[in-house]
């Protein structure tokens, strides 16, 4: 179990501390701990949050927030969400967005989607007041739950892939018991809980409904534009009331 956290951290992450332990990843049970890894992706982010108030005003800071996750995640998830923005919203058949969407080269489409979506997370987190470093620490975790969601509800598109482990088997409930801490956890926002586990609740439904929509499945780049873009609305709607 132990051993499944940690290949989940080495996977959503870019920290080096458990690289050495030639970890084996079982995807399967990878996923119930996509929220823990999550929240600890915060809490650093959160952590450094706090010093950089000391020396920096709240509009740079913020900043060097978003940077700060990309760096801890290597950039994973924006790769998917420009890749995907560069295929769904191509207008295209089904079989040739999936074409565009394998091809590596990022287009306009993907650039746009990028610098909005970094745009709108870093404008979300500059509003953010009160319990400031509770929001930056949850609302990772909410995002990468959003991703398992997905996978309850949605296939797999494509034949193979990175992503293609993780549907080996069905996301059972059981798997979301972890993220249970996070909710608790979001109690301590007051008001903010409401709207925290309400945002997620409204925006993973209507990027999974987009999704089948589109696609009718999902893919590993559609995962990680999901997180990216989760992430995002929810820091933007936190903004609105902390």
């Amino acid at each position: 179990m132990f051993k499944d956290f940690l290949s989940t951290f080495s996977f959503l992450t870019v920290i080096p501390l458990f690289r050495s332990l030639k970890l084996e990843f079982f995807p399967q049970r990878m996923r119930p701990y996509f929220p823990l890894v999550g929240l600890m992706i915060g809490i650093l982010a959160g952590v450094l949050d706090y010093f950089l108030g000391y020396f920096f005003s709240n509009p740079v800071r913020s900043w060097l927030d978003v940077v700060a996750l990309i760096w801890i995640t290597g950039g994973l998830h924006l790769d998917g969400l420009g890749d995907s923005a560069d295929g769904l919203l191509s207008h295209r058949s089904i079989e040739r967005t999936l074409e565009i969407m394998k091809d590596s080269r990022v287009g306009v489409m993907g650039v746009l989607a990028i610098i909005s979506v970094l745009g709108i997370k870093w404008g979300g987190i500059s509003e953010i007041g009160t319990h400031r470093f509770i929001a930056i620490s949850i609302i990772p975790a909410y995002s990468r739950t959003s991703m398992v969601v997905a996978m309850k509800f949605l296939d797999y598109c494509r034949s193979s892939g990175t992503a293609k482990g993780f549907f080996i088997e069905p996301v059972k409930w059981r798997d979301f018991l972890p993220f249970c801490i996070i909710i608790g956890f979001s109690c301590f926002l007051s008001i903010g809980a409401i709207v925290i586990n309400f945002s997620f609740l409204v925006i993973t439904s209507v990027m999974i409904k987009f999704y089948k929509h589109k696609l009718g499945c999902i893919t590993g780049d559609t995962l990680g534009a999901m997180c990216e873009i989760v992430e995002s609305f929810m820091f933007l709607c936190i903004g609105a009331v902390l």
